[in-house]
C-alpha cells in the first residue's frame, strides 16, 4: 500500500531538478501512506514527473522500490494497492521469456503492460490498485482504478499542468496549482454527506471511477475507458443453481479471496466488529491460520451502538487472538481536529471516528487488516434493501389519505422519544437507531415511486441549502432502471456511488492515516460476479438478508452468536452533539458566521440545529455533514477560491 503523485508539465519549461523537487513535495504529503521508503522520476524534455511513497508490504528489498521502470525500458510506473494473483500471473510471463529483478507485484504488473498490453494485463489483475504509467514511446500517461474503486485517484488539467495523485493534499502540495471549491461539488455533497464521483471538492479535478483507464498526451483531451462495467455484471442473467450447490461455491470463491490477501511479508490480522461480514472473513482466516488470527474490535460506552460483546464471542468461538476497546466522547473530540487532514475533501461518515480508532489499535500490532467491507452491497445486507422494497409494494396498496396518516404520526413523534418506545423491546428483537428508522419511514411514506423512496433514504439535507450551487445527481441515477428488481436496482447504486464515496473512501483514509494497509476479500471481483448471478432470493430471502453469506458463516460459527438485529457501526454522533460535542458544533454553525463566509444559508441549517438540541426531528446526520464541511474549510481554506 502506497500513495502516488506526479504531473505533466504541459508547457515543458521545468528542468529536472526542479521537477523532481515538485515531485517530492507532492509525495512527502503523503508520507502517513508509505512511510518505509519513497523516490522519485522524471523525464524533464517530456515535462513528466512520477513520486511514490512506499509502505512495504510485498518483497520488502529496494528490488520493490517504485518508481519502477520495466526491462525493455519503455514504461514506468508507480502504483498503490496489491496484486493477489501475481504469482501466477508471474510464471506465466516468465513461460514467455520474461525476466524479473525482484518478487513483487508491481514488477508483475509493469512487464504485464509490456507484454500482454495496458488493457489486456489489466483486465487479468485480481487486486485492488491505482496506477500511473508512463509510455515513453507514445508519450502518453495512464492512470488506472481498480473495479470497485478500493484504491483512491484524483487528476485533473489546471494551470498548464495535468495533475495526479492518491489524495489531493498531494495536488495541493503542486506549487502553481490554485484550487477553486465546487460549489455544486459541495451542494452534492450536503446532499450525501460525501463528494460522489466523478466529481472532487476542487474545480477541475476528479476522482477517476472505479473500473476505468484514462489515456492522455500532450495537447490532447482525456480518454476514459471502461474495462469492467458494474451495470454489466447487475444485468446478467441469473443462473439456475441449488441452494448446496450455491453455498459450497460461494464459500469456495470466498475462501481464496481470503487466502490470497493473507500472503504478506509483514505482521497480519483482520478488524472484526462481530457482524456476518467480517465474521465471515475471520472465520475462513482461522480456518487457515496455523495460529491464533490477531482481531480488533471497537466499542462504545453507550449499550445501544455496543457491538464489542458480539464481536468477542465470535473471537473466542473461533480462537483468535482478540483486542477491543472502547470509544468514549473524549476519544471523538481528539480525533474529529483531525478528521479535515484525512479526508481531505468533506466527508462526514460518523462512521470514519471508530474506524481511525480501531485502525490505530490494529496498527500497534500488525501492518495489515482484513475487513469485511463490501458484504451489505454484494449480498444484500442493508435494512434498506428489504424494508425499502417491502414499503413500496405496500405504498402502492394504500390509499393517499392513509399514507399522509401515517407519515404524520411516524414523523410527528420526535426520534428521541421512539428511541425510549424502543427500549420497551425485548433487546434480541430492539430494533436500532429506532427513532432514525421511523422517520425515514416517514419520508418514505411521503414519496410517489420507488426510486424516489430510494433517493429519500440516501439523501440527508432535502432542501438546497449550499449559496450558488445547485446538486448535480449522480449520472447513474438516471439509467439504473436496467437492474429491474428494485432491491437489486438499490444495491447496484450503493456498489456503483455510496460504496466507493464513502465507505471505501473512509476506511482507506482511516487505515492509511495509521500507515495500515486495509484488504477487503468480500470485494474480490469474481465473487461480485457469482454473487450477481445467483437469483435475488439467494441473497434475500423472506426477509433475511445476506441469506448466502449467512450459511457460509453458520459452517463456522453458531447461529446464535451473530443471528441479532443488523445495527452497522453506527456512532452515538446525535447525543454526542447535544452533550460533550455542543460547544464545538455551536461554533461550526453559528449564524454569524455562516452568514460571513457564504457556504450555507443559515436559516434551514439554525432551524434544525435548534431542533435536534430540543429532542425533535431526525437531523443529526444534515448537521454532521455542515459541521464536517465547516471543520474542513478552516484546515484547507488557506489558498483557496471559495
Amino acid at each position: 500500500m502506497c500513495g502516488i503523485a506526479g504531473f505533466l508539465d504541459l508547457k515543458r519549461q521545468t528542468g529536472a531538478e526542479d521537477l523532481a523537487a515538485e515531485a517530492r513535495s507532492m509525495a512527502d504529503a503523503l508520507i502517513h501512506r508509505g512511510p518505509d521508503s519513497g523516490g522519485e522520476w522524471t523525464d524533464a524534455a517530456a515535462g513528466v514527473a512520477f513520486s511514490f511513497r512506499r509502505l512495504a508490504i510485498i518483497d520488502l528489498s529496494a528490488a520493490g522500490d517504485q518508481p519502477m521502470s520495466s526491462a525493455n525500458g519503455r514504461y514506468v510506473i508507480v502504483f498503490n494497492g496489491e496484486i493477489y494473483n501475481f504469482r501466477e500471473l508471474r510464471t506465466e510471463l516468465g513461460a514467455a521469456g520474461c525476466q524479473f529483478r525482484g518478487d513483487s507485484d508491481t514488477e508483475v504488473m509493469l512487464e504485464g503492460f509490456a507484454h500482454w498490453g495496458i488493457e489486456k494485463t489489466v483486465k487479468r489483475l485480481v487486486g485492488m490498485f491505482a496506477f500511473a504509467l508512463w509510455d515513453r514511446d507514445e508519450q502518453r500517461l495512464w492512470l488506472g482504478r481498480d473495479r470497485l474503486g478500493i484504491k483512491p485517484l484524483y487528476y485533473g488539467e489546471s494551470d498548464g499542468l495535468f495533475l495526479f495523485g492518491s489524495e489531493l493534499k498531494a495536488l495541493r502540495a503542486k506549487n502553481g496549482w490554485r484550487p477553486k471549491v465546487d460549489r455544486d461539488a459541495l451542494a452534492a455533497y450536503t446532499t450525501f454527506n460525501y463528494v460522489p464521483a466523478p466529481r472532487s471538492i476542487y474545480a477541475g479535478i476528479q476522482k477517476l471511477e472505479p473500473g476505468t483507464l484514462l489515456s492522455y498526451t500532450f495537447g490532447g483531451k482525456v480518454k476514459l475507458s471502461r474495462y469492467w462495467d458494474m451495470r454489466s455484471v447487475a444485468t446478467q442473467d441469473r443462473r439456475a443453481i441449488d441452494d448446496s450447490e450455491a453455498i459450497d461455491e460461494a464459500e469456495a470463491l470466498i475462501s481464496d479471496a481470503v487466502s490470497r490477501r493473507m500472503v504478506s511479508d509483514v505482521p497480519l490480522g483482520a478488524l472484526l466488529s462481530g457482524g456476518v461480514d467480517s465474521a465471515t472473513v475471520v472465520a475462513l482466516m482461522q480456518k487457515s491460520s496455523d495460529r491464533p488470527v490477531r482481531t480488533f474490535t471497537i466499542g462504545f460506552h453507550e449499550q445501544d451502538f455496543d457491538e464489542a460483546s458480539h464481536a468477542r464471542a465470535v473471537a473466542e468461538h473461533l480462537g483468535t487472538d482478540h483486542t477491543d476497546i472502547a470509544m468514549a466522547p473524549e476519544h471523538a473530540r481528539n480525533i474529529i481536529p483531525r478528521l479535515a487532514d484525512w479526508y481531505d475533501e468533506p466527508f462526514a461518515d460518523s462512521s470514519a471516528l471508530p474506524t481511525r480508532l480501531v485502525s490505530e489499535l490494529a496498527h500497534r500490532h500488525v501492518t495489515v487488516a482484513l475487513t469485511g467491507d463490501g458484504g451489505d452491497e454484494t449480498f444484500l445486507g442493508y435494512n434498506r434493501y428489504h424494508a425499502a422494497d417491502a414499503l413500496w409494494q405496500r405504498v402502492q396498496r394504500t390509499s393517499p389519505l392513509l399514507k399522509r396518516l401515517a407519515a404524520g404520526i411516524l414523523g410527528g413523534v420526535s426520534a428521541r422519544q421512539w428511541d425510549r418506545l424502543a427500549q420497551l423491546v425485548p433487546p434480541s428483537r430492539r430494533p436500532s437507531l429506532a427513532g432514525d428508522k421511523a422517520h425515514k419511514l416517514a419520508a418514505g411514506l411521503r414519496e410517489t415511486s420507488a426510486d424516489s423512496i430510494y433517493r429519500s433514504l440516501v439523501s440527508h439535507w432535502q432542501e438546497p441549502i449550499v449559496i450558488d450551487g445547485q446538486t448535480p445527481n449522480p449520472a447513474l441515477w438516471d439509467d439504473a432502471g436496467a437492474v429491474s428488481d428494485f432491491a437489486e436496482r438499490m444495491a447496484f447504486l450503493d456498489t456503483t456511488t455510496y460504496l466507493p464515496d464513502d465507505i471505501l473512501t473512509k476506511v482507506d483514509r482511516a487505515s492509511m492515516s495509521v500507515s495500515l494497509e486495509a484488504r477487503v476479500p468480500l470485494l474480490d471481483h469474481r465473487l461480485i460476479e457469482f454473487a450477481w448471478s445467483l437469483p435475488r432470493h439467494m441473497r434475500l430471502r423472506d426477509g433475511t438478508q445476506k441469506w448466502l453469506l449467512r450459511q457460509v458463516l453458520y459452517r463456522h460459527v453458531p447461529r446464535d452468536i451473530v443471528d441479532r438485529p443488523k445495527s452497522g457501526f453506527a456512532v452515538p454522533i446525535a447525543d454526542w452533539l447535544r452533550v460533550p460535542l455542543r460547544d464545538w458544533a455551536e461554533n461550526l454553525l453559528d449564524e454569524q458566521r455562516l452568514r460571513e463566509e457564504g457556504w450555507f444559508d443559515p436559516i434551514p441549517v439554525r432551524r434544525a440545529w435548534s431542533e435536534h438540541l430540543a429532542g425533535d426531528g431526525n437531523h443529526w446526520e444534515a448537521l454532521w455533514g455542515i459541521c464536517m464541511a465547516q471543520a474542513w474549510r478552516e484546515r484547507w481554506s488557506a489558498g483557496v477560491q471559495t
